[in-house]
């Protein structure tokens, strides 16, 4: 007797895969049996499923291909060289292929290019019991979701939408115009990806329908869906707040060359800005060799001011992103974080100050003029800190009208930018109430 297939669990399998190699995945994946095969190529990004499609044989992959809903498969194949594709699409079914044409003809960030085609739909006119027997005819052949059935006229146009649980509670003889609701959130095939996630998280969807400018149904986007795209969008924003360009994969997968090249163009931009503070510096190297202890407190300064640059940046890029403001809303933020920096400049710069006052009592470190130093650094911090939080917090929405992304407006960047404003306002402040002592 030939000893019984050595089998995985598909959570083992899931979470040795970034570890594997190609072949490996393979291996695994071929050690599942079918169902649990199925649910786990069905649980993988998009990214994933291309790699271990490209893995498998091409019987293996056409079967795997036409299994998949049409925008799944629209993800994978767009990712393709043109040559590639259309060896891809030669292994779908006439169906399938309609419908992932279709899908490509969109964007890739749009509504249209998430949707599915697949959808139940039934008639106004139809008796309740008519609509659950063609309800069901339709979930067995492979729809996206049976949670909402879409009343669609003769046109194909959308006339309103009815939940499955309203028609099991409706009586038979009635016609499903009578339970339908009307008013729903619905969008157009251009709507931007952001847009469609902002209205899952305020209404709390199953699943929105996506029309043409007529009105016409032409698919839906599901939460499933959207989900996998909201999670790409945030891990994008916060690779660029963190001063890098996004990787596009996940960490683990991206090669060391390219991990290098999106790296280092950043470090180096970054680099060659941080050389202008050199210069300031040098602006005033006559006063520092004056007042040697004013050089001192330049590191407390400048990170005071690229720390609160940083924080207001990155409250401002998210609330952008989650449109809990807009850019008409810029002099309210302005308003808003100029008294935010002050306060905080203020906080800040009284610890600064209180702090050379205890030290100079206790070790007389700063000699005779200690109380103008002190005050100097307090008044410092307090504009570098205004100051930082007013551009950390306004760069965002400056990049939003030239249209670019707000989270170009990286922590780092912003720091960058304050440290070198930071050093003019603390020496301009030191030449102001050290000039005819120190200096």
């Amino acid at each position: 007797m030939e000893p019984e297939a050595e089998s995985v669990h598909e959570d083992e399998l899931r979470d040795a895969w970034p570890a594997l190699s190609a072949r490996e995945r393979v291996e695994g994946f071929h050690l599942l049996p079918p169902e649990r095969a199925r649910d786990f190529f069905a649980t993988l990004n998009a990214p994933a499923q291309l790699g271990l499609l490209e893995a498998l044989s091409p019987g293996e992959r056409g079967t795997w291909l036409r299994a998949m809903a049409p925008d799944d498969a629209a993800d994978v194949v767009q990712r393709l060289s043109p040559e590639a594709r259309e060896a891809w699409l030669a292994l779908l079914d006439a169906p399938s292929l309609r419908e992932v044409r279709a899908l490509l003809a969109y964007g890739e960030d749009a509504a249209g290019g998430l949707m599915n085609p697949r959808f139940v739909r039934v008639r106004p006119e139809m008796r309740i019991d008519e609509a659950l027997s063609y309800l069901r005819r339709q979930a067995r052949e492979q729809v996206e979701t049976v949670y909402y059935a879409y009343v669609l006229d003769e046109a194909q146009r959308l006339k309103g939408v009815v939940s499955l649980r309203q028609l099991f509670q409706a009586t038979p003889d009635k016609a499903v115009r009578e339970v339908m609701r009307t008013e729903l959130i619905r969008v157009r095939e251009d709507t931007d990806q952001e847009e469609v996630g902002r209205l899952f998280a305020r209404y709390g969807l199953a699943a929105i329908p996506v029309v043409d400018d007529q009105g016409l149904m032409k698919g839906i986007v599901t939460v499933d869906d959207i989900v996998s795209v909201v999670q790409a969008e945030a891990t994008e924003d916060i690779q660029k707040v963190g001063g890098t360009e996004a990787l596009g994969a996940p960490y683990l997968e991206v090669g060391l060359p390219a991990m290098l090249k999106k790296r280092a163009g950043w470090l180096l931009v970054l680099f060659l800005s941080e050389m202008l503070t050199a210069t300031a510096m040098t602006r005033y190297q006559d006063e520092i060799a004056r007042a040697v202890v004013l050089s001192l407190f330049v590191p407390l300064i400048i990170s005071a001011g690229g720390n609160a640059g940083s924080q207001a940046s990155t409250l401002v890029i998210r609330a952008l992103a989650l449109a809990q403001v807009r850019l008409r809303d810029v002099v309210r933020v302005l308003r808003r974080e100029l008294l935010s920096g002050l306060a905080l400049g203020l906080v800040l710069g009284s610890v600064g100050v209180a702090r050379i006052l205890l030290w100079q009592v206790l070790f007389h470190l700063y000699g005779e003029h200690a109380f103008r130093v002190a005050l100097t650094v307090g008044l410092a911090v307090l504009g570098v800190v205004t100051w930082g939080t007013l551009a950390g917090s306004m760069l965002p929405f400056l990049l939003r009208r030239l249209g670019f992304d707000p989270a170009s407006a990286s922590a780092p960047f912003v720091a960058t930018l304050v440290d070198v404003s930071g050093l003019v306002i603390y020496f301009t402040t030191a030449e102001l109430i050290l000039r005819g002592t120190l200096l």
